[in-house]
């Protein structure tokens, strides 16, 4: 397996899929709640961390699949944050029998067209590039950041974002990332599994475009972690710890409403 993983705890599988710019050790909070009652696996997505950089276009969808399947797992339940989100989304429309549970924490969305705020915003940063010192700087002054830069979590998040962008600069050969089709966002009515969607109150308005989306899935229910921002794993990880336990355990409290009223 060229991917790095580590895995922790025992019990139930729990494959956690982290979001861009970062690596798996976004999760190190989460995983030392979790791993008490559950077996977690977490590993550096293709380009980023300890995992070999892209060198051709690559299916995020697949780099998953092999994972499971070196590891010998069937089903698991799969928690993405944002592209992680999308990541894992894709796979239980792909290989929905290997999904149990499907928890996605302010995710991307395949197919789904971004706000021209957000578009912008993305066109600023990326308009610095090679710049890396600035690009990580324009990167983490969005607005969706500002919680967690104002938090103690900000040196890991420069860290972080500094090591991904010098690999993107320094390693990467290709920057396309193939994804199924059609785009999930004109499937989700065929998602199978149970689904818990998360959302903090402090992100981009299109968060709350694509959870409206997201209640075409049929087995979901939602919560909102108010004052996160979309970092909210690294800040808010014990509130989302419990909602992951309790919804594994059937038992999910007033927190998460259902996805249909």
């Amino acid at each position: 397996m060229e991917l790095y993983y580590e895995i922790q705890g025992s019990g139930s599988p729990i494959v956690m899929i982290h979001s861009g710019g970062v690596d798996s050790r976004v999760w190190k909070y989460m995983v030392q709640d979790l791993a008490q009652s559950f077996k977690v696996i977490t590993f550096d997505g293709r380009g980023t961390g300890r995992s070999p950089a892209l060198l051709e276009p690559t299916s995020l969808v697949e780099d998953l699949r092999k994972l499971l399947e070196h590891l010998g797992l069937d089903c698991v339940t799969l928690v993405g944050h944002s592209m992680g989100g999308q990541v894992a989304t894709d796979f239980a429309l792909s290989y929905p029998s290997m999904v149990e549970r499907l928890v996605v924490i302010a995710p991307s969305l395949t197919g789904y067209a971004f706000s021209d705020e957000f578009t912008q915003y993305m066109a600023s940063v990326n308009a610095a590039a090679p710049d890396i010192s600035k690009l990580v700087e324009l990167s983490l002054a969005g607005p969706i950041y500002r919680v967690a830069m104002a938090s103690p979590h900000q040196d890991f998040l420069r860290e972080s974002y500094t090591h991904y962008m010098t690999r993107v600069f320094t390693e990467w050969k290709s920057f396309e990332v193939l994804w199924p089709e059609p785009p999930a966002i004109e499937r989700l009515d065929k998602i199978a599994s149970e689904t818990l969607f998360i959302q903090g109150t402090v992100d981009w308005p299109d968060m709350k475009k694509i959870a409206e989306h997201f209640k075409r899935v049929p087995l979901i229910r939602f919560a909102e972690i108010e004052g996160a921002d979309h970092m909210l794993v690294l800040t808010h990880a014990e509130e989302i710890s419990n909602l992951i336990r309790n919804f594994m355990l059937g038992e999910l409290n007033d927190a998460a409403n259902p996805g249909r009223e």
